[in-house]
């Protein structure tokens, strides 16, 4: 194992206290709960979201103005604790209730549950969305259902518009749980990730393999199979992830990093994400391309298409935002 590290138990701290030294303008955290908060508290819902290490830049990446107000960050690949969601949610609230944003894992569903009801306890007004936009398998490691994956960031951004616009608790938590459905995303790697502290890959691959639809953990996928160029990879993702779209006319796209794959690689990939859509009754309205949702050192990439027919989705992804890695 190489990596530009101190000590593996302490990676998590310490790449909190460099992100609260670089950014202390706008981001500050608090004393002991690995919580990550924007300075500036506005009159609005709070969006709170986060999950395990190893995905950077999600989520506290992108605690700003307009997406999250905090980040809760956990051990790596594990999901923080009931009591530091709770901090974040008290941190947050400014009057108007706290939207908690959750991906569809089962310690991530279970620890924010239980922070919920100890903020309700204290008379917070907390609603949650569940993401759950990986189509690659319907139940997984640590999974009941579909995994909550790199959609993720879409709904901090489309719902962060909105909370920044003045809509209520209640407006937020129904406008997510419309939006999650319009999201669908698919995965592929070529290694695995190392965690510093188990100091070697959650799984290999052979310098000739590939596993379609693995998990941003690790989480075994649908198919291994050879490697295969871009424009097939690129095929196989467009394909199915278009089964899902058969009546939609616009669509964006977010071509998503899983954290040792060079832009370059993940802008070739685009190319010829573009190129398969030209077999398809659709409009590009909206693309990102590059890190959002990663998974430590994975050599990979995921692609996530979102339903544009609705302004209402194009508006809020094009809007300003003032955080790290939009």
């Amino acid at each position: 194992m190489k990596k530009i590290i101190n000590e593996p138990h302490a990676v998590v701290d310490e790449l909190l206290e460099g992100m609260l030294l670089a950014h202390s303008d706008f981001l500050t955290g608090i004393t002991d709960t690995r919580v990550v908060i924007e300075k500036e508290k506005r009159a609005t819902v709070g969006l709170v979201s986060g999950g395990g290490s190893g995905h950077e830049p999600a989520h506290a990446g992108f605690v700003g103005d307009g997406m999250l107000r905090a980040a809760v960050l956990g051990e790596m690949f594990t999901s923080p604790t009931p009591d530091q969601i709770f901090e974040a949610i008290k941190a947050s609230d400014t009057g108007h209730g706290v939207l908690l944003i959750v991906k569809n894992y089962t310690g991530d569903v279970m620890n924010f549950d239980m922070a919920k009801e100890m903020a309700e306890m204290e008379d917070i007004a907390v609603e949650s969305v569940l993401v759950d936009d990986d189509i690659a398998v319907e139940d997984s490691t640590y999974t009941a259902g579909k995994r909550g994956v790199a959609g993720t960031v879409l709904v901090h951004k489309i719902l962060g518009h909105y909370a920044r616009e003045g809509k209520t608790l209640t407006e937020l938590k129904e406008l997510g749980e419309r939006l999650t459905a319009h999201i669908d995303t698919l995965g592929v790697a070529l290694t695995g990730a190392t965690v510093p502290e188990v100091g070697k890959p959650g799984f290999t691959l052979a310098e000739n393999e590939m596993e379609y639809g693995v998990g941003i953990h690790g989480e075994p996928g649908y198919r291994r199979s050879e490697l295969k160029q871009s424009r097939a990879i690129a095929n196989e993702l467009v394909t199915k992830l278009m089964e899902t779209k058969t009546d939609t006319k616009k669509i964006g796209l977010l071509v998503n990093g899983l954290g040792a794959t060079p832009l370059q690689e993940l802008y070739v990939f685009y190319r010829d994400v573009v190129h398969e859509l030209k077999n398809y009754d659709v409009e590009i309205v909206f693309q990102k391309i590059g890190d959002f949702m990663t998974s430590i050192d994975m050599a990979g990439l995921s692609l996530t298409v979102i339903d544009l027919d609705s302004d209402t989705y194009q508006a809020a992804l094009t809007s300003p935002v003032d955080v790290l890695n939009w």
